[in-house]
């Protein structure tokens, strides 16, 4: 029924659950990737994959304690997360939703998001098949204490002995959407040193609420006080390193820690 858990074989094959989910799928077994399942790309939302949905929702939910679950709910398009291709911030993703009708609504809306004018201009722009399938990625929602984004290089310079990390307050939204000033680390990669930290003045955060998730103000106490310790910042460094060995590549990064744990959200080579 075009439903692959995070892990199977199937789900590591990028023609039919994307760049995106193909990626984590390979890494879940290995490192800290959230539990869940990959949609098929081209899969159509009628009554027998409605139900098949909800079967794999629900056995998320028991696998992770918590029925109902929250999830995030990703699209992850074929040719998504490729070394010419990121696709960041082109199609859409929901946070933070729990009960199966929920759920459903938000992979249909993934799966519109592909068709928008905004998704078909990037295509246009990099000469991309403008009908090439969406997938779409339902995974254990994870309430970030901070978030990060990791480059093995610097996505600025090109510069291969460093990885350079952003971090912020909360879950990566604000973060990723550029809406704060997040702090900057460098470490190098021959010591794992911390060569640079800049601490931002951290005004936002994004936060779960009962409707998903809503941007606050981060409190005053906080907003100039370091998101990571050294800990994190080496754990970090330490992952980063680890996937550009393993991939071949230099690995783009979106990373949380919750109660202290790291969790893995995406993996995709730096494109810039």
């Amino acid at each position: 029924m075009n439903i692959y858990p995070l892990g199977t074989t199937t789900s590591q094959n990028p023609l039919r659950v994307g760049g995106k989910a193909a990626h984590l799928a390979r890494l879940a077994a290995r490192h800290p990737v959230p539990p869940g399942f990959c949609i098929g790309a081209g899969t159509e939302l009628a009554q027998p994959f409605n139900e098949a949905l909800s079967r794999a929702y629900r056995r998320l939910g028991q696998r992770c304690g918590a029925v109902p679950l929250p999830v995030a709910v990703r699209s992850s398009a074929v040719d998504e997360d490729g070394l010419q291709a990121s696709f960041a911030g082109q199609h859409e993703s929901y946070l933070n939703v729990s009960g199966e009708e929920a759920v459903r609504q938000a992979v249909d809306r993934c799966i519109e998001s592909a068709r928008s004018q905004r998704a078909l201009a990037y295509r246009q722009a990099r000469g991309l098949d403008e009908h090439s399938g969406v997938a779409v990625l339902v995974q254990q929602f994870i309430p970030a204490d901070v978030s990060a984004v990791v480059f093995s290089a610097d996505p600025t310079s090109g510069e291969r002995g460093c990885v350079v990390i952003n971090a912020a307050w909360g879950i990566g939204e604000s973060l990723v959407g550029g809406e704060v000033t997040p702090d900057l680390y460098r470490v190098s990669k021959d010591d794992l040193r911390v060569t640079a930290r800049l601490i931002a003045d951290k005004a936002v955060m994004t936060v779960a609420c009962p409707e998903g998730t809503r941007q606050v103000a981060v409190p005053r106490a906080l907003r100039r006080e370091p998101a990571l310790d050294d800990g994190q910042i080496r754990a970090l460094a330490l992952l980063a390193l680890r996937l550009e060995t393993t991939q071949g590549w230099a690995v783009d990064l979106e990373c949380s820690f919750y109660q202290e744990r790291l969790y893995l959200l995406q993996c995709r080579p730096v494109t810039t």
